[in-house]
């Protein structure tokens, strides 16, 4: 199983990026994606999950300014990212969830100056 995430970098605070997790070796279908990030110093947090059904949930952090979703046809995850501020910056990882299988992906890394 591979979870390749990508899509990070530098952004002003206010600007947009949007991340990107490729899935291999599973039915992605099947599974609830997730977000998480880590910031410097701190725990790892959840941010959003979509579920196989196409159900949306945030951290209220996030919520209204980040967007997750998903194309099982391209087994890819996604999370658009607005309003960008510097409390955004961290490691950007996704996850599979099935039951009791969970898979996690390398991060990507986010920076948002001020």
């Amino acid at each position: 199983v591979q979870l390749q995430a990508s899509g990070g970098g530098l952004v002003q605070a206010g600007g947009s990026l949007r991340l990107s997790c490729a899935a291999s070796g599973i039915i992605f279908s099947r599974y609830a994606m997730r977000w998480f990030r880590q910031a410097p110093g701190k725990e790892r947090e959840w941010v959003a999950t979509i579920t196989s059904a196409g159900t949306t949930n945030y951290a209220d952090s996030v919520k209204g300014r980040f967007t997750i979703s998903r194309d099982n046809g391209k087994n890819t995850l996604y999370l658009q990212m607005n309003s960008l501020e510097p409390e955004d910056t961290a490691v950007y990882y996704c996850d599979a969830a099935l039951g009791v299988y969970n898979y996690w992906g390398q991060g990507t890394k986010v920076t948002v100056s001020s």
